[in-house]
This record gives structure tokens, C-alpha cells and sequence, in this order.
């Protein structure tokens, strides 16, 4: 039996891990599957990984838990909150010592991670390895033996950043396949590596159950799942849904999810008394997301970037129609716009309004989209995604 291990950052929350679990899960019944993960954040992972998959952690620290609200608020470049919540993490309480130490301790950590992978790397007995970011991808390169079929798996949309695809470009070109999650990502890179060893190929995020009872799309309530970021926009979902309370007072809004925006987002929500409207849930289990999206009649997604959207298929799964903004890069793949839902150009908000407000408004229509929202899923259910990694793994029909 060959083995297949897949290389994490942790197994934390986040669309990556998600997607780690569940390639893993399905590969594991025709592999023997290994995790290596980097950093173990929490004492097990966050998403469901079926137990006879090994998962193997290679720094074993809280250290990442503590620094990766300022990891996140660095990479976005929110200074001013990154300053905020260093002094009220340690300067308001004079921890100098405090922050001189876990400083010391993040920069041998960073250290120690290059360090430890490349070991795993080269001591690994796997036939396959499966990188799942950027620095992975030039680790691999570098460290695997020769016999081993070196995958890199990007999620990450480049969003026009020239210096971001040049580094995924050089991070890939000496991999054997670059798997890509969208089309576009996939028409994209194709042209940037044609001239290297490295082959591009299309393999979308997984929808890994499909629901057997929809949501009958009558009540009154409208949803969004997501970590409470700056990129993923819901700051204006917010504006959006204080414009559409005003005319429809007993719709309600759910948002599912947790990140470095919740306390600007629960400032907005106070000022402008959403308090009895807007719930904000908090990271959720499937189990309990499935529960709220069965009881929603829309989906909003008002992300600035979204490389594949995989939580427009889980809604649509449930039959419900989806309305985003167009910088949603992946959710153009899905959406096809006026059929199971809409997209809105330009981030127009008031545009945004009124699709919501018709979609309020008519039932008929609304599951009309929901049906066809239902039928968007089949080309990306387990069964289908499965069958796409195994010929890439036995090196089969690849286009």
C-alpha cells in the first residue's frame, strides 16, 4: 500500500485545514495517509480526521495559540489593532519581561519549525507528499527524495499581487503537479509554470456530505458562515443588513464563525441596536451549522477574496440560493448569476440590497434558485473529488 503524507501548518480552524481533513479522509481508504503537522494549537484537531489516519506533530507548544491573533493582525497589515492588543496584552500591565520572552520564544519557534520539517521531510518512507502552503512547497522541493511524487495544493487566490504569485511560482516550479482549486487559479498558473517540470492540475474543494432534508426556504432569516476577518467583508454584510431591517424588521441575520474583527463587528451591531437581530455564533461544529443553514432562505457572502468558496456549497447542499460580491473570486465559479443566485459587480452594495430584498420578498422565486442551488453540488461531492485525487495519485487521466 503506498503512503501519502500531507504536509500542515496545524490542524487548527481555517478553510486549509479543513480541506487537509477531509483530502485525508478520503484518501485513507485507499492509502495509508499521514499528517505532518507542524504546530499542535489545540489537543485535537478541529475538524472530524477518521482515526485510522496518523497524524504526526512535530512541535508540540502552546507558543502559536498565543501569537497568532498578532500573526493575523501582521499578515493584514492592521497595525493599529496589532498595536492595541500588544499593549493590552502586555504593555498596559507592564509585562516587558513577558513580551521580550515570548518575542525570544516565537523568533526560536520560527526557527525550530524550518528545522523539524525539513527533518520529517527527509526521514519520511512516503511515495507521495502533498504540500499545503507556500514555504511547504520550496521545503519539499528541497528536502524529499527522489522517488517521491512531491504535490503542491494552493487555496490562496493571488488577487492581482504580483510579489504573492512569483513566490508561489518559485515556491512550485520544482514540484511534479500544482493542484489548483479553481479554474481560474488553474488557467493562471498554467501559463506562469509551462516552462518548468511542474504540471497544473484542477481539482476543486470537496463537498464531503451532502444533507438528505433541505431547508424549506420559509423562514425568515438570512446567514453567513466565515472567520471574522477584514477580507471576508462582513462589516459591510452588517451595513447591508441594517439598510434591509429598516423595510423588513423581522428578518434575522446569523453569522457563524470567530476572528480579530468580532469586536468591532459587536461595536457595529450596539451602535445601531441589531443586538435582538444579528447573532454571532462563534466558531460551530458541521453539525451545528448544518442545523442553522436548515432553517435559512439566503446565503450572504460579501468577502473581498475568496479563492474557492466552499461555504456556498455547503448552503447550497441545504437548496439555499447564494447572493456575493464579485470579488469573491471562487464563488464566480459557483454562482451563476440569476439561476441559484446572484452576483453583484463592484461591490455594490445597494445592488446587493435589492437582489437580497427580491429574494425576501418572492418565495416562488426563491425556491426556484434553491432547486437549482441543489443542483450546482454534483461535480463537487466526495465521490467526484475522490475519484479526481486517485488518478492524480496513480498518475491517471490527468488533464
Amino acid at each position: 500500500m503506498k503512503k501519502v503524507s500531507i504536509l500542515s501548518l496545524h490542524l487548527g480552524y481555517g478553510g486549509i485545514e479543513k480541506s487537509i481533513a477531509a483530502l485525508a479522509n478520503i484518501l485513507c481508504e485507499k492509502y495509508e495517509v499521514e499528517i505532518i503537522c507542524i504546530y499542535k494549537l489545540y489537543d485535537k484537531p478541529a475538524f472530524d480526521i477518521k482515526d485510522k489516519v496518523k497524524i504526526t506533530y512535530l512541535i508540540e507548544s502552546n507558543l502559536p495559540v498565543r501569537v497568532a491573533t498578532y500573526k493575523v493582525l501582521l499578515f493584514h497589515g492592521h497595525w493599529i489593532k496589532l498595536l492595541k492588543k500588544l499593549t493590552k496584552d502586555y504593555f498596559s500591565k507592564l509585562k516587558f519581561i513577558s513580551f521580550i520572552k515570548d518575542a525570544t520564544a516565537g523568533i526560536f519557534m520560527y526557527s525550530k519549525r524550518h528545522k523539524e520539517t525539513k527533518k520529517a521531510i527527509e526521514q519520511s518512507n512516503a511515495n507521495i507528499m502533498i504540500s499545503t502552503r507556500t514555504f511547504l512547497n520550496e521545503w519539499l522541493s528541497l528536502y524529499a527524495n527522489d522517488h517521491v511524487l512531491k504535490i503542491g495544493w494552493e487555496h490562496n487566490h493571488h488577487h492581482n499581487n504580483e510579489k504573492y504569485a512569483l513566490d508561489v511560482v518559485r515556491s512550485s516550479k520544482n514540484l511534479d503537479y500544482f493542484v489548483l482549486v479553481s479554474q481560474d487559479l488553474t488557467k493562471f498558473y498554467k501559463e506562469k509554470l509551462k516552462n518548468y517540470h511542474c504540471k497544473c492540475i484542477y481539482i476543486p474543494n470537496m463537498l464531503d456530505n451532502v444533507p438528505k432534508t433541505l431547508s424549506p426556504l420559509t423562514e425568515k432569516r438570512l446567514v453567513s458562515v466565515g472567520r471574522l476577518s477584514k477580507e471576508k467583508g462582513q462589516l459591510d454584510l452588517l451595513k447591508i443588513f441594517y439598510e434591509l431591517s429598516k423595510k423588513h424588521p423581522s428578518w434575522h441575520l446569523d453569522i457563524i464563525g470567530d476572528g480579530p474583527e468580532k469586536e468591532e463587528l459587536e461595536a457595529f451591531i450596539k451602535k445601531n441596536h441589531l443586538k435582538e437581530k444579528v447573532t454571532l455564533h462563534g466558531f460551530r461544529s458541521k453539525h451545528y451549522i448544518d442545523k442553522i443553514l436548515n432553517k435559512s432562505s439566503l446565503y450572504l457572502m460579501t468577502s473581498y477574496t475568496e479563492s474557492f468558496g466552499i461555504v456556498l456549497l455547503e448552503a447550497m447542499s441545504h437548496g439555499i440560493p447564494c447572493i456575493a460580491f464579485s470579488s469573491a473570486e471562487g464563488a464566480r465559479e459557483i454562482i451563476s448569476s440569476g439561476k441559484n443566485g446572484y452576483i453583484i459587480k463592484n461591490r455594490n452594495k445597494q445592488a446587493m440590497i435589492k437582489k437580497i430584498e427580491d429574494l425576501m420578498e418572492d418565495e416562488k422565486t426563491r425556491k426556484k434558485m434553491g432547486k437549482e442551488a441543489r443542483k450546482t453540488i454534483k461535480p463537487y461531492t466526495l465521490e467526484v473529488i475522490q475519484e479526481k485525487w486517485y488518478n492524480l495519485l496513480e498518475k491517471k487521466e490527468l488533464k
